[in-house]
């Protein structure tokens, strides 16, 4: 089915005429054949300017006007467009999660690190939450695959997503761009760069403000959810007092306001593993009707008595110094990030207190977390026996947050209100010093050898208080405890790289991946919470094959994949009173293995064509299960949860129109998912179905005005499809991704 759906988007994407997943590059020269090469891709994965086609790593790169001109202003936007990485997408920034190969920790604890390192301008985040919103003056991102521990270490046991946001240049420039799209969608964007004190001085401002208006309806309240806001700027200076030296200085800030995106009714039944038993709620049919919602896979409604609220902000500043030390490059990075965040509403999911909704649950939590980060490296030059990048970093994050649960009961014809409110932290140390190095054993042959020393330390303290001396709904007895963990551990690469020829890259290397312990620290934190999770690493091998074919007109990449994970720290379902919850466990082994295929070729001067494939087989290979744990907790061999086998995406560009005054583009794409698993439980009604999109842009440029305008469509064909499945109150809901629907927007930019 999926390779008739390969098929399908490849017509499709070359009728529409999409664009390339192209990023920084230089400009691209005539062959001999009079057709244009492919543009050369500078990355930084290995924290150096690289092509893409020799770095011997698993990377994709998407450069800012990609991101801007296909309205994915955000990380979660992205993935459709990069195979293998997928999303946990959820209301707020704090619940959601990205993926990469099928590895990720799913978890809202503070006292757990991501598998996904988030890196922004060089800056390893603490938690995934810290930048899942908007993308404020990107210049490009990059998707690395597989443990990346050596020289971004932290937590990239399972890849990097590195975000690289533009510096300020010495040319003077200003843009101001504005679009509007279907649902009462809008964004503002506007920059000032340039050079402020020649030669000496140069400084870039920009900022953003955009708003949806929502698409999920609360009959009860009649109001409109999964509406969002976001305001915010990033400034920066960048210092040039002698041709050896650089000052680099910034600050951003960003504040993210929505309502969320509840989970809307499918089904009012539930089956269960192992048994495939589908069970009808004795309730939920009567308690819907009696609101006024239909439950289906097009609901769009919900009942609830509480709006559900997530505020968030983001900021921080940086310092980095670069300074030429003869052939040496040395660098330090200086950092100080925050993030605060509120969220809160209705846990329990029913509009009124009745007979057949005993209870009603009102949740509010108040996130603080502050990092601290130092970086030295030195880069040798390039060329020699032996070239290298050797360095120290020190990592502080000091996380507070509040979490309180109101539960009101209706025991005998009485309300019971009980409340729990839990103040819990963690603070986190890191210190390490790393390596890598290529060994040039020949101009075309290469060892690759790298090791990264960490120390972590990590402490907790939770103190929860209740009304109630016995467990109620969604709420366990007062509980307090703290305590504190040290590892010393390590993350490695190996490998070697030949060049078969001057366009022909092959490597081959193996990386152990690390993670820090956890503390399962979270509301209904408990005695049997308070062992220390041991930290997950990994054994990754992977091959991969760079090649740039026909007269540098197609390249063809292809990478293979196997990552045995142990100590896999993971979310298990659990009750309390009643009510799900869910603790973060060291679950046991799994693996993902796999292949990923890019390609992209210049069929003509004015046609370029991509697509990128992932098949991916990430599972449970040995799932721990406590003692007298029931049946269904044995899921040894299923797929682990938002690890679909196969995505694809299918992109072109065309240029259809170009003259000394204008251009005109026709643009578009196509891309497809296979179905997922939602739940580590492996209930087989949380398997998302698969589904593809199809997406198409016409631009038009004014070269001598600065003018340009843009008419996009996102989901061309109409087709209604979910992303999150899950099983609640005996019935069965989901969420809706931006694009359930299809939907029209206009842009209109212009550069000074």
């Amino acid at each position: 089915m999926y390779k008739s759906k390969l098929v399908a988007g490849a017509g499709i994407a070359a009728v529409l005429l999409g664009i390339p997943a192209a990023a920084q590059s230089q400009e691209a020269t005539s062959s001999d054949s009079g057709v244009n090469q492919i543009e050369d891709v500078v990355v930084t994965a290995r924290r150096r300017s690289e092509s893409l086609q020799e770095v011997p790593i698993a990377v994709s790169s998407l450069g800012g006007d990609v991101v801007r001109e296909q309205n994915r202003n955000s990380v979660p936007d992205l993935i459709t467009l990069i195979p293998t990485i997928t999303l946990r997408p959820q209301n707020s920034a704090k619940d959601t999660v990205l993926l990469i190969r099928g590895l990720g920790t799913i978890t809202t604890s503070p006292g757990a690190e991501p598998s996904v390192s988030m890196v922004l301008d060089g800056v390893v985040l603490a938690r995934p939450g810290q930048m899942v919103s908007e993308l404020v003056d990107l210049e490009r991102i990059e998707v690395l695959r597989g443990p990346q521990g050596t020289l971004f270490g932290k937590n990239a046991s399972a890849g990097v997503i590195n975000i690289i946001t533009a510096n300020p240049t010495a040319d003077t420039s200003a843009f101001i761009e504005a679009s509007y799209y279907g649902g009462d969608e809008h964004r503002l964007t506007m920059g000032v760069n340039g050079e402020i004190i020649p030669g000496l001085l140069s400084g870039r401002l920009s900022g953003v403000t955009s708003g949806f208006k929502g698409d999920v309806r609360n009959i009860f309240l009649n109001e409109t959810l999964s509406d969002r806001q976001s305001d915010g700027f990033r400034g920066k200076l960048l210092f040039t007092p002698n041709e050896d030296l650089s000052i680099l200085l910034g600050a951003d800030y960003l504040y993210v306001e929505n309502r969320g995106n509840s989970g809307m009714y499918i089904a009012t039944s539930t089956v269960a593993y192992p048994t495939g038993v589908r069970t009808q709620s004795a309730i939920l049919p009567t308690v819907l009707q009696s609101v006024g919602i239909t439950p289906g896979f097009r609901n769009r409604q919900v009942a609830q008595n509480t709006l559900p609220q997530f505020k968030d902000a983001f900021g921080g500043a940086v310092a980095q110094i670069d300074y030429r030390m003869g052939e040496f490059d040395l660098t330090a990075i200086s950092v100080y990030r925050f993030w605060r965040s509120t969220q809160g509403g209705d846990l329990d999911g029913f509009a009124t207190l009745t007979t057949a909704t005993p209870t009603q649950q009102i949740d509010l939590g108040h996130v603080n977390s502050k990092q601290y980060t130092q970086e030295i490296r030195l880069a040798s030059p390039k060329g020699g026996m032996i070239d290298y990048q050797i360095g120290v970093y020190y990592f502080r994050a000091v996380n507070r947050e509040d979490y309180s649960r109101e539960t009101t009961q209706l025991i005998a014809g009485n309300r019971v209100r009980n409340f729990g409110l839990n103040n819990f932290g963690t603070i986190q140390n890191n210190y390490s010093v790393f390596g890598e190095a290529n060994v040039n054993f020949s101009e075309a042959f290469r060892a690759i050898a790298g090791l990264r020393l960490v120390k972590d330390k990590l402490s907790y303290y939770s103190d929860r208080v209740s009304t109630s001396a016995a467990a109620v709904p969604g709420i366990l007895p007062a509980f307090a405890g703290k305590d504190s963990t040290s590892v010393t551990d390590y993350a490695s690469r190996f490998g070697f790289q030949y060049d078969v020829s001057d366009d022909i890259h092959a490597y081959a290397t193996y990386s152990r991946g690390y993670k820090g312990p956890a503390f399962n620290v979270f509301f209904n934190f408990s005695a049997r919470e308070t062992n220390t999770l041991k930290p997950e690493t990994s054994d990754a091998f992977e091959l991969g094959l760079k090649s740039s074919l026909l007269d540098r007109r197609l390249q063809v990449n292809v990478a293979l994949f196997n990552d045995q994970v142990a100590n896999f720290q993971a979310n298990q379902p659990d009750l309390v009173a009643g009510t799900v919850v869910t603790r973060l466990i060291n679950a046991g082994d799994v693996s993902t293995k796999g292949v990923e295929i890019e390609a992209i070729a210049n069929v003509t001067n004015n046609l370029t064509i991509s697509a990128d494939y992932a098949y991916v087989k990430a599972k449970v290979d040995d799932f721990l299960c406590p003692v007298g744990a029931a049946v269904s907790c044995d899921i040894d061999g299923k797929p682990l949860p938002y690890a679909p086998k196969h995505k694809i995406s299918v992109q072109a560009k065309y240029e259809a129109y170009d003259s000394e005054s204008y251009r005109v583009n026709l643009t578009g794409n196509y891309t497809y998912q296979s179905s997922q698993q939602n739940s580590i439980a492996q209930t087989p009604d949380t398997i998302a179905p698969g589904y593809g999109i199809v997406n198409g842009i016409i631009s038009v440029m004014d070269k001598k005005s600065g003018w340009e305008g843009r008419v996009l469509v996102r989901n061309l064909f109409d087709k209604f499809y979910r992303t999150t499945y899950a099983q609640g109150n005996g019935g069965l809901v989901g969420g809706l991704p931006r694009d359930y629907k299809r939907y029209f927007g206009v842009t209109v930019r212009k550069d000074f």
